[in-house]
C-alpha cells in the first residue's frame, strides 16, 4: 500500500544492502514493530527513471506469491520514492554460485521448481519479468539450499503484455537476455524462459553458456545460440539435466518449453523435492470456515498480518498452499481445495461458500496472501505484537487511533481487495467500538482480533492473557 505519511517517521535506515539500476537497497527498522526490511529508494532527480520506477511499484503490488518479494508499503515525497519490501537475510543466490563455484544437481533442481513456480504465476498474470538473472533472485535465510526459500526480485523492467502481443523494447542483460530480444520482429513472454536455462547451465557448471569478454562478444554467441556441454565440466550431470536445458535454451521461442512444461519436467519431478500428499487437519477446516464468518476488519487485518508474516513461521502454510495449487499457476480454485480436503478425508458442505469467503478481492480464485490469512492458525495473529503491527497499517496519522476515515481508506484499497460502501465501514467501526467514542483504539481492536468468529467475547479474558503486560503507547 501507499503510505501518506513521511518514511523517516515510520523507519530507521541500517545498513546498505546492494546498489540497483534505479537506486540503492538498504536494511531499515519499522520505529514502532521492529521489525527489519528491505528498503529501495530513488531520488527524483533521476528523472529519467521515474516512470519506470513507479511501474515496478505497480507491477510488484500485483504480485502475490510464495516466491516473489512482498512490497510491504511504498513512500512519496517531493524529492524521493521509497519500496520498502521483506528482508532475504540469505543475500543473491549469484553470490552463492561464486562462493560455491556451481551447485549440485538436487539444489539446482529446488531452485529452478521455485523459479519456474514463480515464472508461470507471473506469465498467468499477464507480466515478463524479463531480466531474469542469478542477482534477481535472493535467498530468504542463511540456511541450506535444500530447505530454502528464494525471491524473485527487481521488477524495473517488468512488462504486463497481452496473448499475441509483441515487446519491442530491447531489455535484459547480455548474459542472459533471450536472442529474439534483439530482433526488431518483437518477442513475448518466452523470452524469461531462455534466461531460466542460462540461470540453470550457470548453477550447475559455474559458468554461463554464452561467455565473451564484451557485451557486443557474448550478444554475437546469444543471437548464434550455439552452446556446448564440455565434457570435463558435464560428466557427473545426468542426461535428463542436460534435456531440460536444451528444452529452455530452444533458439526459436515457438518450440521453448514454457514454464507450465517446465515443471512438468521429469527432472524436476524426480529431482526436486515434491509436497506430496496434503497434509491438511480438522484445525485446517475449522480456521478455513472461521475466517469466511469474519468482519470484514478482521478479514482486512489478516490480510495484513499474513503479508508481514516471516518466512520461517510460513513455512508449513507455504507447503500445504503449494500442495493444493495441483496445476502450479499460483492461484487455488475451490476444486482445487475440494480435491485437497477429499485427498486428506476431511469433509466439508461448504467449499463453493468457503472459498468465496476467502476470496476477497472477488477474482474466482484463492491468491497466496488471502490463503495465508484464512488458513494461518489463531496462535500466529492473536499475540499483541502481532496484532499492534496491523493496528499501526490502519491507523495511519499515528494517534493510537482509527478513524471511519482511515478504516475507510484500507478498506477501499488495492492492499485488501475489498470495495465498501460508507455504510458498511460505519457498521464495522461501530461493531469493534465497545466505547461508542466513535474510534477504535488498540485495546478495541485486539479485542476484536481475539474475539471467535460469532462471540461476543474473547476466547481468554485481555488482562488475563496478558498479565503484567503493557500495550503499545499510542501517544
Amino acid at each position: 500500500m501507499e503510505n501518506s505519511g513521511k518514511f523517516t517517521d515510520f523507519y530507521k535506515i541500517d545498513a546498505l544492502l546492494g546498489k540497483g539500476a534505479f537506486g540503492a537497497v538498504r536494511v531499515a527498522e519499522h520505529v514502532s514493530t521492529k521489525e527489519p526490511r528491505a528498503v529501495k529508494c530513488l531520488s527524483k532527480a533521476n528523472i529519467r527513471h521515474v516512470a519506470a520506477f513507479k511501474r515496478e511499484i505497480q507491477v510488484m503490488k500485483s504480485m502475490d506469491h510464495p516466491n516473489i518479494i512482498k512490497l510491504r508499503e511504498s513512500f512519496e515525497d517531493s524529492r524521493q520514492i521509497w519500496l520498502v519490501m521483506e528482508l532475504c537475510e540469505g543475500g543473491e543466490l549469484f553470490e552463492h554460485i561464486i562462493d560455491l563455484g556451481h551447485l549440485n544437481e538436487k539444489d539446482v533442481a529446488t531452485l529452478m521448481k521455485q523459479m519456474l513456480y514463480a515464472i508461470m504465476y507471473m506469465h498467468t498474470s499477464s507480466v515478463c519479468h524479463r531480466d531474469l538473472k542469478p542477482e534477481n533472485f535472493l535467498l530468504s535465510n542463511n540456511g541450506p539450499i535444500a530447505t530454502n526459500t528464494i525471491k524473485m526480485i527487481d521488477f524495473g523492467l517488468a512488462k504486463r503484455f497481452e496473448v499475441g502481443d509483441l515487446m519491442h523494447t530491447k531489455a535484459g542483460t547480455a548474459f542472459y537476455v533471450a536472442p529474439e530480444v534483439m530482433s526488431p520482429a518483437g518477442y513475448c513472454e518466452a523470452c524469461d524462459l531462455w534466461s531460466c536455462g542460462v540461470i540453470m547451465f550457470t548453477m550447475l557448471v559455474g559458468y554461463p553458456p554464452f561467455a565473451g569478454s564484451t557485451d557486443k562478444e557474448v550478444l554475437r554467441k546469444v543471437k548464434a545460440g550455439k552452446y556446448s556441454f564440455k565434457q570435463e565440466d558435464w560428466k557427473e550431470i545426468s542426461e535428463d539435466a542436460k534435456n531440460l536445458v536444451r528444452g529452455l535454451l530452444e533458439l526459436s521461442p515457438v518450440t521453448r518449453l514454457t514454464a507450465e512444461q517446465a515443471m512438468q519436467d521429469r527432472w524436476i519431478k524426480d529431482c526436486a523435492p515434491n509436497a506430496g500428499a496434503v497434509k491438511l487437519s480438522d484445525v485446517f477446516v475449522q480456521n478455513l470456515e472461521s475466517f469466511s464468518s469474519q468482519n470484514k476488519l478482521k478479514k482486512a487485518a489478516l490480510q495484513i498480518i499474513a503479508g508481514q508474516l516471516r518466512e520461517s513461521e510460513l513455512k508449513e502454510l507455504n507447503e500445504t498452499f503449494k500442495s493444493l495449487d495441483t496445476n502450479s499457476d499460483g492461484f487455488i480454485t475451490a476444486e482445487e481445495l475440494n480435491a485437497g480436503l477429499q485427498q486428506a478425508n476431511l469433509e466439508t458442505h461448504h467449499v463453493e461458500a468457503i472459498a468465496r469467503g476467502i476470496d476477497a478481492d472477488g477474482s474466482g480464485t484463492i491468491d497466496y496472501t488471502e490463503f495465508l490469512a484464512a488458513a494461518m492458525d489463531k496462535k500466529l495473529y492473536s499475540h499483541r505484537d502481532v496484532c499492534w503491527s496491523a493496528f499501526i497499517v490502519f491507523d495511519q496519522d499515528g494517534d493510537g487511533l482509527i478513524s471511519l476515515e482511515e478504516l475507510k481508506k484500507i478498506l477501499d484499497s488495492e492492499e485488501v481487495g475489498d470495495i465498501l460502501d460508507g455504510r458498511c465501514a460505519e457498521k464495522i467501526l461501530r461493531d469493534a467500538d465497545s466505547d461508542g467514542d466513535g474510534f477504535i483504539d488498540f485495546e478495541e481492536f485486539l479485542h476484536m482480533m481475539q474475539m471467535d468468529s460469532g462471540s461476543e467475547t474473547p476466547g481468554t479474558p485481555l488482562r488475563e492473557r496478558w498479565s503484567g503486560a503493557q500495550f503499545p503507547n499510542k501517544e
